[in-house]
């Protein structure tokens, strides 16, 4: 992380993570069973969430209107530093805006503010998990603080999940394109940065029995199929579309394969 942000030219503070391999006392923690897997959450998943709370209590208790939070294997795109020296550039109703991309198709809106070099601003309606980088508020930062005093639920599901409390009260923007994205999606180019959440929660998935995936039936599938065209249409009249979100990577238009898409997303 200190070598993408001085190829940026932009200063940072490190904030020390939480690690959940040592921490056992993580296993005696009193939490709802995660009401998204019915599970409960990892060390790595915990130490995860505290750790993202420990800078929300920085911004919060600091002088600035915003702060920006990145994890510690992202990648940067080279338009990146051009946005993170100023904050002129950021809606003033926006509570989040992510600047990352997990490579799952979301929902924006079609309408976009530009901001030069190509990119632009969409407001986020759909799913959109990955914590690795965004810009947050004084205030949602205050409100996440409050909003998670029990533990039970992955900090990138309380963020970007709009099904949920914490996530919906916020006005939350996405950068199209992507300004960053986690190491591991770049294959062959990689640093070598794997995630140890997404081993554990696999791990935890097996073990329960849960990581196996069964076929629908008929019924089930024409349920789903007309839920995906409501859905479509439901968009297209609230000027909405269902975008994978790109990330240019060295001058290099990058997407993953779709199977490690898939593995990422469990």
């Amino acid at each position: 992380m200190t070598a993408e942000f001085a190829r940026l030219g932009v200063a940072f503070e490190r904030v020390a993570a939480i690690d959940g391999r040592d921490r056992p006392d993580f296993d005696e923690i009193q939490m709802h069973a995660n009401r998204v897997t019915k599970l409960r959450l990892t060390g790595s998943e915990i130490g995860c969430l505290l750790s993202h709370r420990a800078c929300w209590e920085i911004i919060a208790q600091g002088d600035g209107p915003y702060g920006a939070i990145f994890e510690d294997d992202v990648i940067f795109s080279e338009q990146a530093g051009a946005l993170l020296t100023s904050s002129d550039w950021i809606p003033a109703d926006a509570g989040i805006v992510k600047l990352e991309t997990f490579f799952n198709k979301t929902i924006i809106g079609r309408k976009r503010i530009p901001l030069g070099q190509g990119l632009s601003l969409s407001r986020l309606y759909g799913v959109h998990i990955g914590t690795g980088g965004y810009v947050i508020s004084r205030q949602s930062a205050r409100d996440l603080i409050d909003g998670t005093r029990e533990i039970g639920i992955p900090v990138d599901q309380v963020m970007f999940n709009p099904n949920l409390a914490t996530s919906s009260q916020n006005i939350i923007y996405q950068s199209v394109p992507a300004l960053c994205a986690q190491d591991q999606f770049l294959g062959d180019r990689a640093v070598g940065l794997p995630s140890l959440i997404k081993a554990q929660r696999m791990d935890l998935l097996l073990a329960s029995g849960r990581a196996e995936r069964r076929k629908p039936g008929l019924t089930k599938k024409i349920g789903i199929e007309i839920k995906r065209l409501v859905g479509q249409i439901t968009d297209f009249c609230r000027l909405r579309q269902a975008k994978v979100i790109p990330f240019d990577y060295r001058g290099e238009h990058f997407r993953p394969p779709r199977t490690q898409r898939r593995e990422n997303a469990l």
